[in-house]
C-alpha cells in the first residue's frame, strides 16, 4: 500500500509538470542534436551552437523564434564589430588588450542597452577580442566561425521547438488566460463577501491579486510569442491581442467593484439586496469559471442568460431601494456605494460579452486549425 500510494502520489506530480518536462526534454534533444552536428562537419568551437540550441529552446515555438532571431543579430553585431576591434586595435600587450575592449565593448554595450534584443552582442564582442580565437586563426575567420555556430544553434532549436512536442504559444496563452478569469472569479466572491459581512478575510484578497497580476503578464507575454507565430505563418490561430486587451479591461472592472466593495453594507440595505447580490456573485462566478473553461479546453463559452437576469435583478433591486421611503435615512455614503457597485457591474457585463466574443472566436479558429 505504501508503495502504490508513493507511485501514485509520483505519476500525479509528474503529470502536473507536463509541460515542464516536454520543454526539459526538447532543450535536451537540441543541445545534443547541435553538439553531434558540429562534431559531424568538425567545426572549431562546436560547442557554442550546443550553448545556443539550448538558449533560445524556449516554452513555445513562438518564444524560440524571438530567441534565435535575438540570438542571430546579437552574435553577427557583435562579432562583426568585435573582428573590426581585433584586427585595427593592437592589443598584444595588456595595455593595449585592455584599450581593445574598452574600445569592442562600450558601443556593444550601449546597442544593448538601447535595444535589449542585442544584449549577447557586448559577450559576443568580448569573446572575440580574447585569446585563443581572435589570435590563433584572425579575427575575420573567428568571426565567420561565430556566426556559422551560432546559426547552426539556432536553426537546430527552432526545428526541434517545431518537431519535438511542440507547444504553440496560442495554447499558452489559452492557458494563462484561463488562469486569469478562474483568479477573477475567485476575487468577485471575495469581492462580494467583504459586502456581505462574510468572514472571507482581507489576507485573502492580498494574495489573489498579486497572481492575477502575475498570470496577466504569463498571458501578454505568451500572446507576444503566438503573434511572432502568426506572422511566421506557423499558425492561422485568431489574433491574441484582443483578448488581452479585454482580459486588462475586466481587470479595470474588477478595480471598481472593489472600491465599490470596500466596507460591508449596512444591515438595513442587506435585508433588501442581500438575496440578490449573493445570486449575482455566484452567476458571475459560475460565468467565469465556465469561460476560463472553454479557453482552456478551446471550446463555445457558456450562455450568459443567468448572469444577466441575476444582474437585471439587482439593478432593478436597487432602483426599487431609491424609491423606497428609509432609503432617506441611510448614510449617504453607503447608499452611494450601492448605485457605485451597479454601475461598475453594468461596466463589467459590457466586457465580459467582449471576452465571450473573443473566446468564440479562438474556439472556432482552434477548431477549424485542429481540423486542418
Amino acid at each position: 500500500m505504501a508503495l502504490s500510494g508513493w507511485i501514485e502520489k509520483a505519476t500525479g506530480r509528474i503529470g502536473a509538470r507536463q509541460a515542464e518536462l516536454k520543454l526539459a526534454l526538447r532543450v535536451t534533444i537540441a543541445g545534443t542534436l547541435a553538439f553531434a552536428i558540429t562534431k559531424f562537419f568538425n567545426l572549431p568551437q562546436g560547442y557554442w551552437a550546443a550553448i545556443t540550441a539550448v538558449v533560445i529552446t524556449q516554452a513555445s515555438v513562438g518564444g524560440s523564434l524571438k530567441a534565435a532571431i535575438e540570438r542571430f543579430l546579437g552574435t553577427l553585431a557583435g562579432a562583426v564589430y568585435g573582428g573590426m576591434v581585433a584586427a585595427l586595435v593592437p592589443h598584444g600587450s595588456p595595455l593595449g588588450m585592455g584599450l581593445a575592449v574598452a574600445f569592442g565593448v562600450f558601443p556593444l554595450a550601449l546597442l544593448a542597452s538601447i535595444k535589449p534584443s542585442f544584449r549577447v552582442a557586448p559577450v559576443t564582442g568580448l569573446i572575440m577580442l580574447l585569446p585563443p580565437a581572435g589570435q590563433a586563426i584572425g579575427p575575420l575567420a573567428a568571426a565567420i566561425d561565430r556566426v556559422a555556430e551560432i546559426t547552426l544553434g539556432n536553426i537546430v532549436g527552432v526545428v526541434v521547438s517545431l518537431f519535438v512536442l511542440p507547444a504553440r504559444a496560442h495554447t499558452l496563452m489559452m492557458e494563462a488566460a484561463a488562469k486569469v478569469v478562474s483568479l477573477n472569479a475567485s476575487l468577485i466572491e471575495l469581492h462580494v463577501s467583504e459586502l456581505l459581512a462574510e468572514p472571507k478575510g482581507r489576507s485573502a484578497l492580498q494574495t489573489i491579486h498579486p497572481q492575477i497580476r502575475a498570470a496577466l503578464k504569463k498571458a501578454e507575454a505568451a500572446a507576444e510569442e503566438a503573434a511572432r507565430e502568426r506572422k511566421s505563418h506557423l499558425t492561422d490561430a485568431a489574433d491574441p491581442e484582443p483578448l488581452i486587451r479585454t482580459l486588462y479591461r475586466v481587470r479595470h472592472d474588477l478595480v471598481m467593484i472593489g472600491r465599490a466593495s470596500a466596507s460591508p453594507l449596512p444591515e438595513r440595505i442587506l435585508d433588501r439586496l442581500g438575496p440578490s447580490l449573493k445570486a449575482l456573485r455566484d452567476e458571475t462566478c459560475a460565468l467565469l469559471l465556465g469561460i476560463a473553461k472553454s479557453l482552456g479546453t478551446r471550446t463555445a463559452p457558456p450562455d450568459p442568460e443567468t448572469f444577466e437576469a441575476a444582474l437585471r435583478a439587482f439593478v432593478s433591486e436597487t432602483e426599487s431601494l431609491r424609491s423606497h421611503a428609509f432609503s432617506h435615512d441611510l448614510p449617504h455614503g453607503s447608499f452611494g456605494q450601492v448605485f457605485a457597485l451597479g454601475f461598475a457591474f453594468e461596466q463589467f457585463r459590457k466586457n465580459v460579452e467582449d471576452l465571450l466574443a473573443r473566446t468564440a472566436e479562438l474556439a472556432r479558429k482552434g477548431n477549424a486549425e485542429a481540423a486542418e
